[in-house]
């Protein structure tokens, strides 16, 4: 018996029809008539093959992600951004992949994790129905795509569990064209509907759990606090999982009697690498940022970004994160888990310090003073094309405390510290107070409920209701809420159990 060749294989037709065939193009230009077309040219746009045999999952998301025309908030290569395979490794080591494949719950996440919006069903979850209406309502439209996971046999392919887009809808005649990311194995092909969903129906024996299919939109407007937060940054991980898992368990101590001790027992076991943490949101796009060649885009989400900011620190829950990171007696415990000694805040800070120092009359004793808050403005001078730097702060010793201005020299070989929208370093670039407060927000309301005191409860309650918040820093705090969630699911290894992310909007 002859072996099959391994320069591409015959499809299998009937059931399949090859796109390119002629009944192929009759059913695609009757589709176009039709209007159940239309996402078809954002996928066909940036259709892609699959880079290694397992990497189906990955790239049929890439490809998706690049028709939703969602940045990926990161560099592909040079200069570029852009979604390729390899830059979805948050949820799944690339090696595994590439070995075993990837799940469907594992490829929601990474949708997720990329800064999409996913509806993900099982088909146990859904009815054939409901997968047509969807069918219909993405194929009519280019803002969502379906990408289905399926096993080919049902198909009288050869291989089984695979991923690809669904690229149109043929409603006369019932059928979805599959835009096959293995295109050196079988090109893209119509299918009646009804047998795509008999070959989702089936059950992965990897996870032990039913195929299915997912819907996969670009968010109306991107993330500008935080970003896109990927669960492969360690102290991301850390971070999250002690707010998660051990805020709780701390708060429901009998020992928190008031707001202050609430937040200073949240602050004063922070873990280890929370200063990675900061670092990592606020200085990572700080040089991207500073780029003159920014298109209108991306400096809206730099104004976005700012406004972000702004509405953050109006809170009530900021001024009471800032009172108690700048209170004498906690100050300096916490300084050393909020900051590495080269962030802008912790130098801003140590000049300060300093400066106190030299009005002390006592230079180089800044290590005996603390800095409750600090600012750095950059003005220009009128006649001059120079710019000069103001470090400002609020310095505490056992005595008392004085505010001071020190000036800083810029360096010659360094653009004005003035980026778009503002000069501040807090508008461009969150603090750790910025970051705390909106993680605060972000936390499911249930974080809470073991606090045992019933009026320091409601206190608590009332700070953290994102339901008076603007609704852009509202839409904000649910999207890092979603995240946080997501992370805490891909760790306890849940997400193949509940797929349901888009939930966490309305919590």
């Amino acid at each position: 018996m002859a072996m099959a060749g391994l320069y591409r294989r015959i499809l299998p037709s009937p059931p399949a029809i090859d796109f390119a065939s002629s009944e192929g193009k009759k059913l695609f230009t009757e589709a176009i008539h039709s209007g159940t077309m239309e996402g078809f040219f954002k996928l066909i746009s940036y259709f892609q093959t699959q880079s290694e045999p397992a990497y189906c999952g990955l790239a049929s998301l890439s490809m998706v992600l690049n028709a939703l025309a969602i940045d990926p908030g990161r560099k592909w290569k040079g200069p570029w951004r852009w979604f390729d395979e390899s830059m979805l490794d948050c949820c799944e080591p690339l090696e595994k992949v590439k070995d075993k494949g990837i799940s469907f719950g594992k490829v929601v996440c990474l949708a997720h994790c990329a800064g999409a919006n996913v509806d993900a069903f099982r088909t146990n979850q859904s009815t054939i129905e409901d997968f047509r209406k969807y069918v219909m309502a993405c194929s009519t439209s280019d803002d969502c795509h379906v990408i289905s996971s399926y096993h080919r046999g049902t198909f009288n392919q050869t291989g089984t569990g695979h991923f690809s887009p669904i690229g149109g809808y043929h409603a006369e005649r019932d059928m979805a064209l599959i835009l096959d990311v293995a295109r050196f194995k079988y090109p893209p092909h119509w299918v009646p509907l009804a047998l795509l969903w008999e070959a989702m129906d089936t059950v992965d024996e990897a996870t032990g759990l039913r195929r299915g299919f997912m819907l996969v939109s670009r968010r109306e407007r991107s993330p500008a606090l935080l970003y896109t937060l990927t669960c492969k940054h360690e102290s991301w991980i850390t971070t999250a999982k002690y707010l998660t898992d051990e805020v709780p368990v701390l708060l429901s101590s009998d020992n928190v009697k008031d707001v202050k001790n609430v937040l200073s027992t949240v602050f004063t076991s922070l873990p280890s690498d929370f200063a990675e943490f900061i670092k990592w949101v606020a200085e990572v796009r700080r040089k991207d940022d500073g780029d003159q060649d920014l298109s209108q885009e991306e400096k809206g989400r730099l104004a976005i970004k700012e406004e972000v900011l702004k509405q953050v620190q109006e809170t009530g829950l900021y001024k009471h994160v800032t009172d108690i990171l700048s209170s004498e007696n906690l100050v300096c415990q916490i300084k050393q888990t909020l900051g590495p000694q080269d962030s802008l805040t912790n130098i801003a800070a140590s000049v300060c310090c300093q400066g106190a120092g030299i009005f002390a009359g006592k230079s180089g004793t800044s290590d005996r003073f603390c800095c409750r808050e600090t600012s750095v403005r950059c003005y220009s001078a009128t006649n001059i094309d120079k710019s000069i730097t103001v470090v400002s702060g609020t310095v505490v010793n056992g005595i008392g405390e004085q505010g001071v201005d020190m000036l800083v020299p810029l360096s010659q070989t360094e653009g004005s510290c003035c980026s778009i929208g503002s000069c501040g370093y807090s508008g461009m670039h969150p603090a750790s107070s910025d970051v705390l407060t909106a993680l605060l927000l972000a936390l499911p309301p249930e974080t809470w409920s073991g606090i045992k005191d019933k009026e320091v409860l409601q206190e608590i309650f009332d700070l953290v209701s994102i339901q008076t918040l603007p609704p852009l820093l509202q839409e904000e705090i649910l999207h890092l809420r979603a995240q946080l969630l997501m992370l805490k699911r891909c760790k306890d290894n849940k997400v193949e159990d509940d797929l349901g992310f888009r939930e966490f909007s309305k919590q």
